[in-house]
């Protein structure tokens, strides 16, 4: 058997991603920043890994280039979310992390929660500060050619996969999906 392809997962609404391991349960996704929001422009390349009881135990997801939120360390890209954290559920899926949780986690951050002190900090005393500082971060750590060029040197451009946010109550997408 060969370790070194890597096959595609179907998460639905015709989205792939494309696995790094050959057991499928490690890859990276390409998220784009909800619109209408300070991340409005962002790519954050995500790194994704499946426990071996997934789905009944909560995936780990992580930012790989940096982004300045309340409940995302900075540094490391651990991303605070209840729902993955401590309340997941089997019913939960891919499609829910990057088109519903994810999304409703930059629009909606919690400051009394945080990973980042200093964002939550500035939010809650200073937040058109905390505004301009995301859209700052946005556009030296966030550019499509910044997640293109994040962690080069450990996967090609065919391990990254694409995944645009959606609004929690349509159907048209807050993001757009870009071709890999």
């Amino acid at each position: 058997m060969c370790t070194n392809t890597s096959s595609p997962m179907n998460i639905g609404h015709g989205r792939i991603l494309t696995a790094v391991s050959f057991d499928r349960q490690e890859f990276y996704v390409r998220f784009k920043g909800p619109e209408e929001t300070p991340f409005t422009g962002g790519h954050w390349k995500i790194h994704v890994e499946l426990p071996d009881q997934y789905p009944y135990k909560s995936p780990s997801i992580g930012f790989v280039n940096r982004i300045f939120h309340p409940n995302i360390d900075e540094l490391s890209g651990s991303v605070c979310l209840d729902v993955i954290n401590q309340t997941w559920s089997p019913m939960y899926d891919m499609i829910n992390i990057f088109e519903v949780f994810l999304p409703q986690l930059l629009r909606y951050p919690n400051p009394s929660d945080p990973l980042n002190g200093e964002a939550a900090a500035m939010l809650m005393r200073e937040p058109k500060s905390y505004e301009a500082k995301v859209k700052e971060y946005v556009a030296k750590y966030a550019s499509k050619e910044a997640v293109d060029d994040v962690g080069e040197d450990t996967e090609s451009e065919d391990e990254l996969s694409s995944a645009g946010s959606y609004e929690s109550g349509g159907e048209e997408p807050a993001g757009t999906m870009d071709d890999v």
